[in-house]
Parts: structure tokens; C-alpha cells; sequence
């Protein structure tokens, strides 16, 4: 169903933005239409836009908490008045703390609903009644880059291109990232790695362009940026100034407006309009020969040394202007008869300006299996490259083998053998569940994108937990096979292909658990350091209460929770079980080593499972409760994940 921007007919007639119409007359000229999907770039819309705002406030609510004295409320923008048209660049300047990007998170649409004040702002004159209306308008950079460092700069457009462009072929969707690589300057790394603090990629004002870029893919009306110069040297910040300016120039329906803390004077050639803050009052809205004018209206001269701007800073007292500028704001028009948005429809709000194609797919979300192949070969290349994660893994598992097979060296079928068995499944266990804090970075790198991604509707949450999981499985196999085949076969365990198999598999299902359980507890983490210690923390207790150092029947009774929720207990059973159940009859204490009969037997394999609790054979029912562990604690991660991303607006 298209919905798109159409020009008013006659001066009578209701400007329609959204139209559920399926006629041709409405379609034609629309950006997504079916015609113009055959185009490689999204088609420069006919529109011209002007957005109004007027008397707009905004106030910090601050809880004080049951043991604190309420705060008081902090009122960051009071009465804010500007207008923003097409083919224009508003600077919103002003010095730190006046309010510049909490102004462009109100009209970006980046507040909750009941923190909305609908009267405040109109596109064309006509009002604006929720934020998820100007989320799908406008394109938000915000100032941090958050942008997965392991994926070249193409890849990065292209993902964002395949979520966001879908109702374009895969063909036109690659024509439309070189183009807008072209556009940007990114040519030249166009496959060269992003990179961040971390990992070298490209240099500060290229990510820069290439946030700039992901927002532009789907060619929204109104681009917002915050701070974009931030962090950057005087060239790279000049570059992305340049950029936005030709983006300008090529498209005459664009509206930029970007908050600056202070433009150097080779910028101002390129603004044309500025938006001078002052705790939270506009000081001045207008160009800079409008702003030359008002100083020399106040009685001041401008100092050669000086431009208008930076002299406006040292004089911003003496312009703050508490009044409000209504007259200077065309009042919208609020006719029962004229609305942007039908009352009726129910509009679709991805933040993309194509429309959802009615085949196959409803709502704002992409087919959930594409979601899924899309979601799963990023998350590949993603693994490929993190050599933390993927070389170290791989040589501790092996390295892991082999010394521990190098310590327990055949083990003889004897009394002490017995007692080596069980150390040497207690320590694989601490060693396969401790060794997966490593993906701890990776998942508390990828949640902010995540969260900015999902939150924005370009996926559902589910889909990235399914993609994950098919292929962090495989990775985790091969994991498994590294570190059971050499230590089985070096340390003499039970010889038969099915107790070895079961053993791979019980490997597979500890690291897969484990896996589960760092990614939960990723989600409600802060930070790697606290998520370190939270991990750490946790499979200290799961091991001290597993069953090895503490029987159960002493485990006071406040405590015997933690025997049943114990990662290690399960699978530490499923491994003893698995090597002495195919042995019940084999002694492994004598009471005469010169007459080995069965009459002077002293323990058996059956003894062992008997001194353990384990009369019968529970290996595929530990099995269950394993996969259960591994199912329940990426469903809890979903659930945490989901719940913040619909609550979170980034």
C-alpha cells in the first residue's frame, strides 16, 4: 500500500502527505510508487517542505526515588520559534547545556508520546500530532557513530540498504549504495573496514560520512544531525560541512538542519541560516546578514578580528529574547476539513520512505525468513573478522585439548583413575564455561546497533536471536570437536564410538548453554566490567553448588535452589554417567592385584555411578534439561532485548 507526499490540487483542497489511495492519479509521482521502484536511487520527490515550530518547551522531568527528595523539573527549551524550509541549512549554535540537542531529538521525533506536544510543530502548515510522524520524515545522525566496526563501508550501506529499501531489487539496491557512495566521497574506502577505537578502519570524518549515509539511503525530506563536526579536525569537519552543502545542491526538496557548537568562518559560506540558542531561548533565528544587522541595532561593532557569529557569543545576553516570535511563524491551519493525516488510516511509520509492497509482507517489518538470511550473513562476517573471538577461540579449545590431555595422560583403570576421571570432567567444565566470557565484547559491541536498528523497526528483535543462534551454533561444534577429540582419545575414556559421540555432544551443549547464559546476562549489563564480574559471579556459584565440592544432602535448604538451576550439575552427571554406564561391570579396585577375579572386585563402574546418586542411566534426560537451559536463557535475553528496544527511541 503506497504512502507518499502529494502537492495540494487547488488552494481548496487538503494537502495530503499520506495517501492510502491504490488509484494511478495519486501514485504518480510518489517515491514508491511501482514505477518508480524500477529506479536504481529512491526519486527526488516534487514536495517542497516548510517546518514550522512554534513555541515549542521542553521539560526535564527529574524523580527523586523513594529514598530521595524530588528534584526539581529542568526546563531545557522554553518557547522555541523557527521555521526550516527545502534547499535550506539550518545551524542551531549555542554554547553547551543551551538545549541544541534536545531540540533536534523533539523534532526528530526521538521523545515519548506523553513528552510530545502536538500543537507545537506543522510541516506545511499543517500540525504534526505524534513523533512517530516525524520519525518517518526525517533522517537522525546522532553524534555518536554507531556503526559495526567489523564491516567494510559498502557492506554497512548495503545491510542498510536491504532493510530499508525493499521494495527495490537486489540489483537497483547495489546501483543505489555506489551511488550514494559516489555522493558521500567513499569511493576510495569504499572496502576498507569502518573500525573504532579498537580496530583501525577509516578515519574519524569518513565514519563520520558513512553515519551520514546510512540515514540517506532511503532519501528522507528532512535530515537531522547532531554535533556532526564533533570530535573532528578542522578539515574532516569542513568535508562533512561541503557535504551536506552539495547534498543541498542536489536536491532542492532537502531540508538539513544540524546542531554546531561554533563554525569556523569557512563554513558560514556554506549555511545559510542559523538558530543562536540561549538557555534554552532562541537568541536569534535568521541569516548571518540578518544577525550583522541586529548587533549593530544593539549599538555594538562588530571587531575586525571577529566574525558576527563568534561576537553573538560573547554578546548572547544582550540578544536572548524571551519573547516569543509568533508573528514571525505562519500559523498553521487547523481546519477540521485539512489534515496531513487521514484520522481513519493507520499509518505506517518505518522510519524508511519506501512503502511496504502488499505481497507477502504486512506492516513495516521485512519477511521474517529474509530478515533471518540477511541478519545471519552479517553476523558471519561479523564472527569471520573478530579475531578475539574466532582465532583465540578456536586455539584455546585445541590448546585446552591437548593440555589437558598432556596432565591426565591414560588413565588407568584403577582406584585413582577413578578420582582423576571425575577432577578432569569438573575442570572441562570450568574451563568450556568460563572460556565463552569472551564473546562478551561482541555482543555489548553489536547491542547498540541493535537497539537503534530493531527500535527502529528495520527488524524484529526475534530475528536477530534466531540468526545468532544458526550461527553461533556450527561455530560452537567446531569448537566442541577441537577440544573433545584430542583430550578423549590422549586421556583413555571409554573407547566406544557412542560413548565418544555423546561426549562431543555434551561439550556442544555445555559451550552452547554457556553461550546463552553470557548473552542473557549481556543484555542487562552496562558495561564489559560489570558484565565481567556478573558472569565471573554467577558460574562461581552454579560450580559451588553443581554437586563436586558439595554433596547435596549438606547444601542448606536456602540454597538447594541453586543445586537444581546449576549449570555445571547436569552436565558433570551426563559425563560420568556416559563413561562408566558402558563399564557397570569392570572393576576398578581389586583386593588382590596378583588374582583379578570378579569374587575379589572392591568397586565396579556400577559402584561409582551408585556413590555419585546415579542408579540409572539420565543422560538424555540431562540432555533435555541442558537444551532447556540453552532455549530458556536466549528466550529471556529476547524478552529483555525486545521490551528495551520498544521502549527505547534512538
Amino acid at each position: 500500500m503506497a504512502k507518499c507526499f502529494k502537492l495540494p490540487a487547488t488552494e481548496d483542497d487538503a494537502i495530503i502527505l499520506f495517501s492510502t489511495s491504490d488509484s494511478n492519479e495519486e501514485l504518480s509521482g510518489c517515491s514508491s510508487s511501482s514505477s518508480s521502484s524500477r529506479h536504481h536511487s529512491p526519486p527526488p520527490s516534487t514536495t517542497v517542505y516548510k517546518l514550522s515550530v512554534k513555541n515549542l518547551s521542553y521539560t526535564l522531568k527529574q524523580n527523586g526515588g523513594p529514598f530521595h527528595k524530588p528534584k526539581p523539573n529542568i526546563e531545557i527549551l522554553k518557547s522555541v520559534s523557527f521555521t526550516a524550509q527545502s534547499c535550506q541549512m539550518l545551524a542551531i549554535v549555542g554554547p553547551s547545556g543551551t538545549g541544541k540537542s534536545t531540540l533536534l531529538r523533539v523534532i526528530s521525533g526521538r521523545v515519548k508520546e506523553k513528552e510530545f506536544d502536538p500543537n507545537s510543530i506543522s510541516l506545511n502548515g499543517y500540525p504534526i500530532k505524534s513523533p512517530a510522524q516525524l520519525r518517518a520524515l526525517c533522517g537522525f545522525v546522532a553524534q555518536e557513530d554507531d556503526l559495526l566496526p567489523l564491516l567494510t563501508v559498502k557492506e554497512t550501506l548495503m545491510f542498510r540498504a536491504k532493510f530499508r529499501l525493499r521494495q527495490l531489487t537486489s540489483e537497483e539496491r547495489k546501483n543505489r549504495v555506489e551511488s550514494l557512495l559516489q555522493e558521500l566521497g567513499l569511493l576510495q574506502v569504499a572496502n576498507s573496514f569502518v573500525g573504532d577505537e579498537e580496530n583501525r578502519g577509516i578515519s574519524g570524518g569518513e565514519r563520520k560520512r558513512v553515519s551520514i549515509g546510512v540515514e540517506l539511503i532511503h532519501d528522507p525530506p528532512i535530515l537531522l544531525l547532531d554535533e556532526p563536526t564533533s570530535g573532528l579536525d578542522s578539515s574532516s569537519a569542513l568535508q562533512v560541512i561541503e557535504l551536506l552543502s552539495s547534498l543541498m545542491s542536489k536536491s532542492t526538496q532537502k531540508s538539513v538542519i544540524f546542531s554546531i557548537h561554533q563554525p569556523s568562518y569557512r563554513m558560514f559560506k556554506r549555511i545559510s541560516h542559523f538558530l543562536i540558542l540561549s538557555h534554552g531561548w532562541v537568541a536569534h533565528s535568521g541569516s548571518l546578514e540578518s544577525l550583522e544587522g541586529r548587533i549593530s541595532h544593539l549599538g555594538y561593532q562588530i571587531p575586525l578580528q571577529l566574525n558576527a557569529l563568534e561576537f553573538a557569543m560573547e554578546i548572547i545576553s544582550k540578544l536572548e529574547d524571551k519573547k516569543s516570535t509568533i508573528s514571525q511563524i505562519e500559523q498553521p491551519n487547523t481546519s477540521p476539513n485539512t489534515t496531513i493525516w487521514n484520522k481513519d488510516e493507520k499509518f505506517d511509520f518505518h522510519e524508511s520512505s519506501s512503502s511496504t509492497t502488499d505481497e507477502g509482507i504486512k506492516g513495516y517489518f521485512y519477511n521474517w525468513g529474509l530478515e533471518i538470511m540477511i541478519l545471519c550473513s552479517r553476523f558471519w562476517k561479523v564472527i569471520y573478522r573478530t579475531k578475539q573471538l574466532f582465532l583465540a577461540r578456536t586455539m584455546q579449545a585445541l590448546v585446552g585439548g591437548l593440555g589437558l590431555g598432556s596432565v591426565y595422560v591414560k588413565l588407568g583403570k584403577n582406584e585413582t583413575g577413578v578420582g582423576e576421571r571425575l577432577g578432569l570432567f569438573a575442570f572441562s567444565l570450568s574451563f568450556l564455561l568460563s572460556s565463552t566470557v569472551e564473546a562478551l565484547p561482541i555482543y555489548l559491541q553489536e547491542r547498540k546497533v541493535i537497539m537503534k536498528e530493531s527500535s527502529r523497526k528495520a527488524y524484529r528483535m526475534s530475528s536477530y536471536m534466531i540468526a545468532n543462534t544458526l550461527i553461533f551454533l556450527p561455530f560452537l561444534l567446531v569448537i566442541a570437536l577441537l577440544f573433545s577429540v584430542p583430550v578423549y582419545w590422549i586421556v583413555g575414556l571409554n573407547p566406544s564410538i557412542q560413548a565418544f559421540s555423546f561426549f562431543v555432544f555434551a561439550v556442544w551443549l555445555i559451550i552452547s548453554m554457556a553461550s546463552s547464559l553470557v548473552m542473557f546476562l549481556s543484555s542487562i549489563s552496562p558495561d564489559f566490567i560489570a558484565g565481567n564480574s556478573l558472569i565471573c559471579t554467577v558460574l562461581g556459584a552454579f560450580f559451588l553448588f553443581s554437586g563436586y565440592f558439595i554433596p547435596k544432602e549438606i547444601i542448606p535448604k536456602y540454597w538447594i535452589f541453586m543445586y537444581y538451576v546449576s549449570l555445571y550439575r547436569y552436565p558433570l552427571d551426563s559425563l560420568i554417567v556416559n563413561e562408566y554406564w558402558g563399564m557397570r561391570n569392570d572393576c576398578f579396585s581389586w583386593a588382590n592385584n596378583k588374582n583379578h577375579t570378579t569374587s575379589n572386585c572392591l568397586m565396579n563402574g556400577g559402584d561409582v555411578l551408585r556413590n555419585r546418586g546415579l542408579d540409572r542411566d539420565i543422560r538424555w534426560e540431562n540432555v533435555g534439561i541442558m537444551i532447556g537451559f540453552f532455549i530458556v536463557y536466549r528466550v529471556i535475553c529476547w524478552i529483555i532485548l525486545a521490551r528495551r528496544a520498544a521502549t527505547t527511541i534512538l
